[in-house]
């Protein structure tokens, strides 16, 4: 991943795995080795207040401290009992799932996520004409359908909150970033008092350049950040050269604003 990230032109990076730190070592090292700046990182998958699902970027972690450790393992702890959850569900609404995959992930000490359960989904003969009817011949378009808020086979995350997370990416020396805000489909007004809550629990900034993001969203983040005094970073959120949407370094526009990445940068 590193090289890749150098072959891209990336001269700042970081590893943000969801709720675990184990590859920040190797990334690390990797960087030392291709000459790119690695930052420490980790991406918390959180529940706001009102229920919604959010991801919290720490940046700048100590990422061999040892309550933090504690607590992730505690959140990933609530995720395999969720991702059982869904699992359960989708079972429920006539679907088979791939065992032999998840039970391999599992073996290797993998999380799983919403994206493997759509895998497992998609990887299950049984389910082809249904999917095909359906018009669901990719996993994201999948998960789009079944797992994210408001869909069938979601089910709401119980452990930890946005205020917990942002916590325990302060108290591990980290600053705490609410992660792309428009991800799961939310509008203007809906975002705007997202950041004012996160804002009031004591977020550090705001991920403003994404690919998904576009200008008037990317204006409406910025200026947000600059009036509250916020950071404003981006990410192309890379989840490897197969993935359909995720699969590139700095896909992300800025469209002449400028990031104000702060400590981070340093």
């Amino acid at each position: 991943m590193v090289a890749v990230a150098v072959a891209a032109g990336v001269e700042l990076l970081a590893l943000s795995d969801h709720d675990t730190v184990d590859g920040v070592p190797q990334a690390r090292a990797a960087a030392g080795e291709l000459g790119v700046h690695l930052v420490s990182a980790v991406e918390i998958s959180a529940f706001d207040e009102n229920g919604t699902d959010h991801h919290i970027l720490g940046y700048l972690i100590d990422d061999r401290d040892p309550r933090l450790s504690e607590r992730l393992e505690e959140y990933r702890t609530h995720r395999r009992r969720r991702a059982a959850a869904m699992a359960q569900a989708l079972t429920e609404l006539g679907f088979e799932l791939d065992e032999d995959l998840l039970r391999r992930r599992a073996a290797e000490g993998k999380s799983i996520g919403r994206p493997h359960l759509a895998q497992a989904v998609l990887a299950a003969p049984a389910n082809a004409s249904r999917l095909d009817a359906e018009g669901l011949m990719d996993s994201s378009a999948f998960l789009e359908a079944y797992l994210i808020e408001g869909r069938p086979g979601f089910r709401p995350r119980s452990s930890p909150s946005v205020r917990e997370s942002i916590a325990a990416v302060h108290e591990a020396g980290g600053l705490a970033v609410w992660a792309h805000p428009f991800w799961t489909g939310a509008g203007r007004e809906e975002v705007l008092q997202g950041i004012d809550r996160m804002h009031a629990q004591g977020i550090d900034g705001i991920e403003c350049f994404y690919p998904m993001h576009g200008p008037d969203q990317v204006r409406l983040l910025t200026e947000r950040c600059q009036q509250l005094g916020l950071l404003s970073t981006g990410s192309s959120d890379f989840h490897g050269p197969d993935h359909s949407e995720f699969s590139s370094f700095r896909a992300f526009d800025t469209y002449g604003y400028e990031p104000l990445l702060g400590p981070i940068a340093d």
